[in-house]
């Protein structure tokens, strides 16, 4: 099949000269499309969706919004503009040229880092597919569309440098990349959160705010990388990214919100009336955030990691705005604080800076979620409701690294086995609770209503009001 490259594929890396990636792509674009009919958002076909779609990289013209018939949606292929005399920031080849092909030594460990990465894109499309028919409004069945749309391209993003670095082991990989899926017992996706259900739009929206807000540091990590078509195709996303997370937490803001104009119309907080009233209770909320605060904490991995510190001083992977540091950017001597239980107390332990750089990036990424949880904290505050949602403790229901064999209350206190069991249906949503959530979801597509169970938002998407028919229904 004949692609034409300059319009069918949008993108900045010269496809159109280069036969070899054309041949590669021009055999995996058919499975692609052929992944996205199955696993893709259900039943889309014959919409019309008011989207943005990438063409080019210009900071005040990158992305073009039209209504667009969704399977005629074009995934592109974007980097940033090449910096000249870029360096590699860190690590042992600090100083060193920034590397424009793959380095032998560490092509099979990079291969794995993009992979990893790219694995995530596909399986999170997967886990939300269904949602769009129980849309609380075209405004957020046009977001989640966005969202899905723009995972696909960062699966693109992924998938060209495969093909275009890594020869017949990266053809194999981005074909496996269609083959696995979210939550199959035999073939499931790598990364344990991405095998998750996605049940209900709370769920999504919790989702969006603080799992792909995993994404943006994992992301930021890799635009660190001494090979620099990973680090410019990473920057890229970046600019993406920020828009999914958007529609995450202003979507919690806006439950928020309602769940208070009702508590305040009906001077009650009580939890059955509210629900009565077809609106989420806070502290439910509160279950959610907590539930995925903690699943998405253990995409981290383990605190102290030999890993991680080999991605960093070989250059593939830095920390968090690595070139805003000031420290010697190779960590020789360096320490970064852990938490460790000992007996019945979470204690402190000073370990090496260079193996705590998994939790380094934890760290970065609770402070951001902090930030955000604040921003929702304002709209009780502004309703007169002394509610306010808080952050478990790190080591609150983790599988992965020092707490995975302790249960840990979100306050952060050590418990029993016996008090654990006791307690933890306070604080982790129950099938109860998931019933409840799910048996508000009913669909609506009339333009400018509103579910009841959530607030519209303050203006629509670029520039629009809110009353836009983002979704045209043919």
């Amino acid at each position: 099949m004949s692609i034409n490259y300059s319009e069918r594929i949008p993108n900045n890396v010269n496809l159109a000269s280069n036969k070899t990636l054309q041949r590669a792509l021009e055999h995996w674009q058919p499975a692609f499309q052929q992944w996205w009919k199955e696993m893709g958002p259900e039943d889309s076909t014959q919409l019309d969706v008011y989207l943005r779609t990438a063409v080019s990289v210009a900071p005040d013209g990158w992305a073009h919004y039209e209504h667009v018939h969704m399977p005629d949606y074009r995934w592109g292929i974007f980097l940033t503009p090449p910096e000249a005399g870029r360096k590699v920031n860190f690590g042992a080849h600090q100083g060193d040229p920034a590397w424009q092909e793959v380095p032998g030594e560490y092509r099979s460990t990079l291969r794995r880092i993009i992979v990893t990465q790219g694995d995530t894109e596909p399986a999170s499309v997967e886990q939300q597919r269904h949602l769009g028919h129980t849309c609380p409004s075209l405004y957020d069945l046009r977001n989640i569309f966005q969202v899905n749309v723009e995972e696909g391209r960062h699966l693109w993003a992924m998938v060209y440098l495969l093909h275009a670095y890594f020869g017949r082991d990266g053809r194999e990989e981005a074909e496996a990349l269609l083959e696995r899926r979210s939550g199959d017992s035999d073939n499931p996706r790598i990364l344990t959160a991405f095998n998750e259900k996605t049940p209900d739009w709370l769920s999504f929206f919790m989702f969006t705010f603080i799992t792909d807000r995993d994404g943006k540091y994992q992301l930021a990590a890799l635009a660190e990388s001494g090979f620099d078509p990973l680090s410019r195709t990473c920057r890229f996303m970046l600019t993406e990214e920020a828009h999914h997370l958007f529609v995450g937490e202003s979507g919690v803001a806006r439950i928020i919100q309602r769940t208070c104009e009702a508590m305040n119309q009906h001077k009650t907080d009580d939890p059955a009336k509210l629900r009565a009233l077809g609106v989420i209770d806070l502290p439910t909320i509160q279950k959610y955030l907590n539930f995925h605060f903690s699943v998405t904490s253990d995409l981290y991995g383990n605190e102290v990691s030999s890993n991680a510190a080999s991605f960093y001083t070989n250059g593939l992977k830095g920390r968090f705005e690595e070139t805003k540091l000031t420290d010697d950017h190779k960590l020789d001597g360096g320490e970064y604080p852990i938490m460790e239980v000992v007996g019945e107390d979470i204690v402190i332990k000073q370990v090496s800076a260079l193996t705590a750089l998994n939790e380094r990036l934890r760290d970065d990424w609770v402070r951001d979620v902090a930030t955000g949880v604040s921003r929702w904290n304002k709209v009780p505050e502004k309703a007169g409701i002394p509610l306010r949602f808080a952050l478990p403790h790190k080591g609150f229901n983790r599988r992965i690294g020092v707490f995975t064999e302790h249960h840990i209350s979100p306050q952060g206190q050590v418990l029993s086995e016996a008090a654990w069991t006791h307690q933890h249906k306070q604080w982790l949503p129950v099938e109860e609770d998931h019933a409840f959530v799910r048996s508000l979801m009913g669909r609506v597509t009339e333009p400018g209503k509103y579910a009841n169970w959530i607030a519209a938002p303050a203006r629509g998407i670029n520039n629009q009001p809110v009353n836009f028919e983002y979704v045209r229904f043919n």
